[in-house]
C-alpha cells in the first residue's frame, strides 16, 4: 500500500491512441490502453478500489515526468529500454513471476513464445496461464506484453487490441509497417 495513499494519473496521446498512466511514490504502477473519457473512468475506479487509494489527475506531476518522456521517446523510434521505477503491487504470484522475467528478459525487436516464457520461469507446460498473465499485466508497453506470441507464428491475443500490438511489433522492427 502506498505511504501517502496518493496515486497520481494523467492522460497522454500516442502513436497507439491515448494511454492512462498512473503512480505511486514507488513507481509507475499502471498503463491503460484507448484511454477515452468512459475508458479513464473505468480505470480510475478500478485503481481506486485495488490500491485503496486516492487518485489524483496531475499532467503535471514530476513522478509521471520520466514515464511520459520515455514513452514519448519509445513511440519516436528512439529509445529501446524504459529502466523505469515500476511498482508491482498490481500482480502477484506467477504472474509477477512471468512478468518480470519478460521485463528484464526480452528486449526490444525479440519476440517470445508463451510456452518459452512457461519455462524461463520453471513451468513448462503453464502456457495458457503465461496468456493470462500477459492479459493482466498491468503495465503494458512497459512491461511488453505485445513481445509474446504464439510459437506457430500468430501473434495471439493482446488486451490492447490486435492492431495495437500489430503497431508496437512494426514499431520494434520485429514485423513489417503497415503499408497504409
Amino acid at each position: 500500500m502506498n505511504s501517502n495513499g496518493v496515486v497520481e494519473w494523467a492522460v497522454v496521446e500516442s502513436d497507439i491512441g491515448p494511454l492512462l498512466l498512473a503512480a505511486t511514490d514507488v513507481g509507475l504502477v499502471s498503463v491503460v490502453f484507448h484511454a477515452r473519457p468512459e475508458v479513464r473512468e473505468k480505470a480510475v475506479g478500478r485503481l481506486r478500489s485495488r490500491l485503496g487509494a486516492e487518485l489524483v489527475e496531475s499532467p503535471g506531476s514530476a513522478r509521471l515526468t520520466e514515464p511520459i518522456r520515455r514513452l514519448a521517446a519509445y513511440f519516436a523510434g528512439s529509445l529501446r529500454e524504459f529502466s523505469l521505477d515500476l511498482d508491482w503491487s498490481l500482480t502477484s504470484g506467477f504472474n509477477r513471476q512471468v512478468l518480470r522475467e519478460l521485463a528484464t528478459g526480452v528486449p526490444y525487436g525479440a519476440v517470445v513464445g508463451y510456452g518459452d516464457l512457461a519455462e524461463r520461469v520453471g513451468q513448462p507446460g503453464a502456457a495458457q496461464a503465461v496468456g493470462a498473465a500477459m492479459g493482466s499485466n498491468p503495465l503494458p508497453v512497459v512491461v511488453p506484453c505485445h513481445r509474446v506470441v504464439e510459437s506457430g507464428g500468430g501473434l495471439g491475443g493482446f488486451g490492447g487490441g490486435l492492431e495495437t500490438k500489430r503497431k508496437l511489433l512494426a514499431l520494434e522492427g520485429v514485423l513489417p509497417q503497415p503499408l497504409f
